[in-house]
């Protein structure tokens, strides 16, 4: 299905240079700004006191968010849990202050504000809780990418499986730059966020890279260069990234401004990463592959000579 056909292709790579040290550049940014100033961690990484509300009506979830931070917890997570009258809330630590007692203070306004409210559960969660997620998603991030690295390396050539891993690195680290610079809560469906845009990125590279191959194996198109081949497989995409990509987006938008505070920083996630996944599979994963040296030699399988002695009878 297409909305358009680009008769004529567009010298992407004519300038690929100039975006990838646009990219490098960004890439350099966002590594020093996590360096620098560092992830803004969610209690679930940190550690902190987990509450279980229920109320007999439908919780007015921002209303509780505005009692919680008045008394001073300006990073606590309130979502609906089940059901629109069961609430959970999130209460970062704070110095001085004991999980019993945050969570005493807590239900005290709650019940100002409606006597029906009842506490069903009250959890601490603790640092060497946080720091075995956070290792558990490294982890899970490590998997992804060698997994990629192997699919691709088997699928097409290791060239390209370098290049993409390049590409997709780079869209994760962008991510966590603009959280690092804004300051932005960094949580468990954040990080779900970033492990998506892996797979959604990928999947981009991984579109052009076939079309490569395939305008390798043309043989209309022999006297190509490889720049020419890149070209002509991306421009030949382009309508395909338009539907998917403006339709992903259309849905993350609606998350984004509908999905409220709970959603919020996921969808970000997701909004930076589908923009940046586009950018990356044409001018970063298909300029690296380039200048691996992927040649039309690499992605056609060898002639073996025919045998003479082959239905000779003896």
């Amino acid at each position: 299905m297409e909305f358009f056909r680009i008769k004529k292709d567009i010298p992407f790579m004519r300038h690929a240079l100039v975006f990838n040290v646009i990219s490098a550049l960004t890439f350099a940014a966002a590594v020093f700004f996590l360096f620098a100033k560092g992830l803004h961690l969610s209690i679930e990484f940190t550690g902190g006191t987990v509450m279980e509300v229920a109320y007999t009506k439908p919780a007015d979830l921002e209303r509780i968010r505005q009692n919680i931070s008045s008394l001073g917890f300006a990073d606590s997570q309130v979502q609906s849990f089940g059901t629109a009258q069961d609430v959970l809330i999130r209460l970062p630590v704070q110095r001085g202050k004991t999980s019993a007692q945050a969570s005493t203070q807590v239900i005290e306004v709650l019940k100002a504000q409606d006597p029906s409210v009842s506490l069903r559960r009250v959890e601490f969660v603790g640092p060497q809780v946080g720091e075995e997620l956070a290792h558990d998603g490294l982890t899970a991030l490590a998997f992804v990418v060698v997994g990629i690295m192997i699919y691709l390396a088997f699928r097409f050539e290791w060239k390209f499986a370098v290049a993409a891993i390049i590409a997709n690195l780079h869209d994760v680290i962008i991510i966590l730059g603009f959280f690092a610079f804004f300051q932005w809560e960094f949580s468990l469906t954040v990080l779900a966020a970033v492990l998506a845009v892996l797979g959604y990125s990928v999947n981009e590279s991984v579109v052009v890279f076939d079309r490569v191959r395939e305008t390798f194996r043309d043989r209309r198109f022999g006297k190509l260069q490889t720049a020419e081949v890149m070209n002509h497989a991306i421009t030949s995409t382009i309508s395909r990234t338009v539907i998917t990509h403006g339709s992903t987006q259309l849905m993350v938008l609606s998350m984004l401004i509908f999905g409220g505070p709970t959603l919020h920083y996921f969808a970000v996630a997701l909004t930076i990463g589908i923009l940046f996944g586009i950018y990356s599979s044409v001018f970063v994963a298909a300029a690296v592959a380039m200048w691996l040296g992927v040649k039309r030699e690499d992605l056609l399988k060898p002639v073996k000579p025919k045998d003479e002695t082959d239905g000779a009878v003896v």
